[in-house]
C-alpha cells in the first residue's frame, strides 16, 4: 500500500498541483535559509562618531564648513558659525551679506537672496498667467458650447413644431373624411 492511498480522496492532488506546491515549499525554504544566513553575516553597527559642530570647522575651508546645512561661512574672518535661525537673514553684525556664504561657496548670500526672489516672482507670475489664460479659454469655450447647444435646441423645437402641424393636418383630414370635422369647435355634438 502506498502513502498516497492512505490520503483521503478529497485531499489528493494531481501531479501538476503537487509539483507546484513542492516548488513553492522549496523556494520558501531557500528564502528562509537566505534570510537566516544574511542575518548571521550582518555586523553589529559601530557607534556613530560625534557630529562636528560648525564652530569646530572654523579656519578650514568654505566647502568643509558648508557640508553641514546649518552652518554659515563668513569669508573675510574665515569663521564657520551656526546659521542664526531666529532671523531670516543673518544680521550684519554676524557677517555682511556680501561676504556670507550659505548652501554653496561660489554665490554670496546677497546674490542668492536676489536670485531666489526673482525666480519665485517669475514662477508666481507664470502660474497667474496660466490661471488667467485657462479661465479665459474656458469662458470662451463655454460661450461657444452654449451657443451650439442653443442652436441645437432651436432646431429641435422647429422640427417638433413642424411635426405637430403635419400631424394636426393629418388628423384634420381624417376627421373631415369621416365627417367628424366641426365648424365650431365649441358646438355640442348632435345626437342623431
Amino acid at each position: 500500500m502506498s502513502a498516497l492511498s492512505l490520503v483521503p480522496p478529497r485531499l489528493k492532488m494531481s501531479g501538476g498541483r503537487r509539483a507546484s506546491v513542492t516548488a513553492a515549499l522549496f523556494f520558501f525554504f531557500i528564502l528562509c535559509d537566505f534570510l537566516r544566513s544574511s542575518q548571521a553575516q550582518t555586523p553589529t553597527p559601530s557607534p556613530a562618531p560625534a557630529p562636528v559642530t560648525c564652530g569646530q570647522r572654523s579656519n578650514t575651508s568654505c566647502e568643509e564648513c558648508l557640508r553641514n546645512v546649518t552652518c554659515l561661512w563668513c569669508r573675510p574672518t574665515q569663521q564657520c558659525m551656526d546659521y542664526p535661525v531666529r532671523n531670516i537673514l543673518p544680521p550684519g553684525s554676524v557677517c555682511p551679506l556680501t561676504d556670507a556664504r550659505w548652501g554653496v561657496c561660489w554665490v554670496n548670500f546677497q546674490i542668492l537672496i536676489i536670485t531666489m526672489s526673482v525666480l519665485a516672482g517669475v514662477i508666481i507670475i507664470g502660474v497667474l498667467i496660466c490661471c488667467f489664460c485657462c479661465c479665459k479659454c474656458e469662458k470662451t469655450g463655454n460661450k461657444r458650447e452654449d451657443a451650439k447647444v442653443e442652436r441645437q435646441t432651436h432646431a429641435r423645437k422647429a422640427r417638433q413644431k413642424a411635426r405637430r402641424s403635419e400631424m394636426q393636418l393629418r388628423h384634420d383630414e381624417i376627421r373631415s373624411k369621416y365627417g367628424l370635422a366641426k365648424d365650431n369647435p365649441y358646438a355640442r355634438m348632435d345626437d342623431h
